[in-house]
């Protein structure tokens, strides 16, 4: 035990849990159990840049979130927690309305679901379906006018007229990023509806990969 104690916090935490997973669950020493999304949805099937991915639960005996995620003591600013409704209009959803979302990428091309984390976030993995838009270049403080022009019309397929924005048919957004503690997302999304985006287009996954992760959900390396 004077061993143990003299671990760093960030390891002592680690031999806890497993501890904690093999004296409280007995059910994990025998063979695995079917870990399905809902009682009668065992998986989803999405495409991501052409091929088909299968959504589904991590059924491994004593799996644990990644240890990029558990870290709880991040500091605010700028890891704040988020609230639960962003802004007027803007709908905030779950793991089961995201799941739906990606479903009909494949069949809709009006939807679009944006990984907007930093590039170096990715090497945690992505959700399958996504495409990453980095935060920084939706964001007048950190990009130009013209690259943020570009991504509205090129991948949200809004129409520039003059100098206001035409957003009739406008893709139907739906952000995420690292978690309830991550301002990635939110930034960009209260970005957008500055310009005018229709707010009832944009979604919002505020649980992000903290929670996708913590569900075992499958996720790609970019």
């Amino acid at each position: 035990m004077e061993h143990i104690k003299s671990l760093p916090s960030f390891y002592f935490y680690c031999v806890s849990l497993v501890l904690y997973i093999v004296f409280s669950y007995p059910s994990y020493s025998g063979n695995n159990t079917s870990v399905n999304i809902t009682a009668t949805l065992p998986y989803v099937d999405v495409m991501h840049n052409g091929k088909n991915i299968r959504i589904k639960r991590i059924a491994e005996k004593g799996n644990i979130i990644d240890l990029d995620f558990a870290i709880t003591s991040r500091p605010c600013p700028p890891y704040c927690i988020q609230p639960i409704k962003l802004a007027e209009g803007v709908e905030t959803i779950g793991e089961l309305e995201m799941l739906n979302y990606l479903k009909r990428i494949a069949n809709d091309n009006s939807i679009l679901v944006i990984d907007s984390r930093e590039t170096k976030w990715l090497k945690t993995g992505m959700i399958p379906g996504a495409i990453n838009i980095s935060w920084d270049k939706l964001y007048n403080k950190t990009a130009s006018d013209t690259e943020i022009a570009n991504i509205l019309q090129f991948n949200f397929n809004a129409v520039l007229t003059g100098k206001l924005w035409n957003f009739e048919n406008a893709k139907t957004l739906i952000f995420y990023c690292n978690g309830p503690w991550c301002g990635q997302s939110p930034t960009n999304i209260r970005a957008l509806l500055s310009i005018g985006y229709p707010s009832h287009r944009i979604k919002w996954y505020r649980g992000g990969m903290q929670n996708w992760k913590s569900f075992g959900l499958t996720t790609i390396k970019p």
